[in-house]
């Protein structure tokens, strides 16, 4: 862990081997300015393993440290930000497999020092809780378009329209990006920027924002940001052609072709860095290739385009509906990590004097709590999925019919707050066995060899951990489908209540 002193000089060489290894990889011979920036933020990306954590991860972790719904402008010491960024690499970790498991502290440091050398390069220790949303969700994997909607909801309102001060506040901090990796030249950030892009007379909605950002070209300012993600889709493509200037017999990544000279293609290498050979010139026009099409192959392509009546082209996006939908307040189901100092036994690794046995008993008995819920929420969905199918259209109902209706509401309220009181102990319980778990876990010498009855009860917990590791995963996973399925069939209940005509008070976030 970092602490704000004794460690500052080791911050500083971090920074500097991170921004080494960058230019030791030979990026700005690369002509192009998009494609150098998109180069390097990658390279970024994965040297901090970000590629392996897509928005919905960064969300959790967001979550988890109770960020979700703290005032984007207020201000992150350095230790809460490493505190964030532990919890979405430890997360990772326990996702991957064995056989790849990440290096979790390097992970951290390097992304920190990175955040530290784009948000506050005057080195004030602080950085807003907007730019760090909007770091995570620039640089880590997953599909633009989830990105994108996220980065919406931060900077719209409660209609589900743009505020243009907040774009140009997202524009601000997401070019501070090509600013660290020193492309601030051809992408920084000017007043023209946001005017650029939208005009202040129209209403931006999601649509229009996906529409914008997602379209063929981008704007100027973030023409970088697909082609980011194209890179990343791309780079295990493989081309069975030989280039026709380093003559490599196969290409990966991008291929390019002259639109002028007769099967004249490239590599991505060779076209960066503007090779050209016989009579070929920079300045012919050259089209990119993402896939390779064998000669039968777009022949055939061709003919159904070609017998095809309707438009093959696929839309960029799904259609949203422009007034967002008011999401039910679910956060007391699954409850925020409360927020520890770096001190904190979270990051201990103490061993306790006694009751190791009594540790590995309140698992078992943790895991029979969580299958009991399970079984109370999929009662709770059959009863009201059951109550959605047999429902009669509201007037065809008396009135004892609707008090009914009142009545069976009531109960099934008082369910979900008994549901949402359980949740909340199993999830303490859980914190509070996943600490005494990751103390009993790593013993200090000197307990060990003061207590050897202590050293076998360990070895039979670490025989264990993985079991009740694996076991505690798929029942949080088991936990999570279960409220996606409880949170459709709420909605469903709305809106048949809403059909009856019965006045109901949505059970929504306030």
């Amino acid at each position: 862990m970092i602490e704000d002193s004794g460690k500052r000089g080791n911050t500083m060489a971090e920074r500097r081997q991170l921004f080494a290894e960058m230019r030791a990889q030979d990026l700005d011979r690369i002509r192009l300015s998009t494609y150098r920036t998109a180069c390097k933020l990658r390279f970024v990306q994965k040297k901090c393993n970000l590629h392996l954590v897509d928005i919905w991860n960064v969300i959790e972790a967001l979550r988890e440290n109770a960020l979700n719904n703290l005032d984007p402008n207020i201000e992150l010491s350095v230790a809460r930000l490493e505190a964030v960024l532990s919890t979405i690499f430890y997360q990772l970790n326990k996702r991957m497999p064995t056989t790849h498991q990440i290096h979790v502290e390097q992970s951290i440091s390097l992304l920190l020092n990175f955040l530290l050398a784009a948000f506050d390069p005057e080195g004030h220790g602080k950085i807003s809780v907007f730019a760090v949303k909007m770091a995570l969700a620039t640089l880590c994997g997953g599909k633009i378009m989830d990105k994108l909607r996220y980065i919406f909801s931060m900077i719209s309102d409660s209609s589900g329209v743009m505020v243009y001060g907040r774009y140009d506040q997202f524009l601000r901090e997401v070019l501070k990006l090509p600013t660290a990796v020193f492309e601030g030249p051809s992408f920084g950030y000017t007043e023209q920027s946001a005017r650029s892009c939208f005009s202040q007379q129209k209403k931006v909605t999601l649509n229009g924002f996906l529409d914008t950002l997602m379209s063929d070209p981008p704007p100027q300012c973030l023409v970088w940001l697909p082609l980011l993600h194209r890179l990343a889709n791309v780079e295990n493509v493989f081309h069975p052609v030989e280039c026709s200037y380093c003559h490599s017999e196969s290409m990966m990544g991008f291929r390019y072709r002259c639109q002028q000279c007769h099967n004249y293609q490239l590599c991505q290498d060779c076209f960066w860095r503007g090779h050209a050979g016989g009579s070929h010139s920079n300045q012919h026009q050259m089209k990119e290739y993402t896939s390779w099409k064998s000669p039968a192959k777009k022949l055939t392509n061709a003919l159904s385009k070609s017998l095809s009546c309707a438009s093959s082209r696929e839309p960029l996006h799904p259609m949203f509906p422009d007034q967002p939908e008011k999401p039910l307040n679910l956060a007391h189901i699954v409850p925020p990590r409360p927020v520890t100092s770096m001190n904190d036994t979270l990051f201990s690794h103490s061993v306790p004097s006694s009751g190791s046995p009594f540790i590995t008993r309140s698992m078992l008995e943790s895991s029979n709590r969580l299958d009991e819920e399970h079984r109370l929420i999929a009662r709770y969905a059959a009863r009201l999925a059951a109550e959605s199918t047999s429902s009669q259209p509201a007037q065809q109902r008396s009135a004892p019919d609707i008090s009914f209706t009142i009545d069976a509401n009531k109960q099934q309220r008082q369910l979900i707050a008994e549901l949402e009181n359980k949740n909340r102990e199993i999830l303490q319980e859980i914190q509070r066995l996943r600490l005494e778990h990751e103390q009993a876990s790593q013993p200090t010498p000197e307990k060990a060899q003061q207590n050897p009855t202590l050293l076998a009860e360990l070895r039979l917990l670490r025989q264990r951990k993985d079991e009740l590791e694996q076991r505690m995963s798929a029942l949080q996973e088991s936990r999570r489908e279960l409220m996606v399925q409880l949170e459709g069939l709420m909605k469903l209940l709305k809106e048949e209540e809403l059909k009856q005509g019965v006045s109901y008070v949505p059970y929504c976030r306030s």
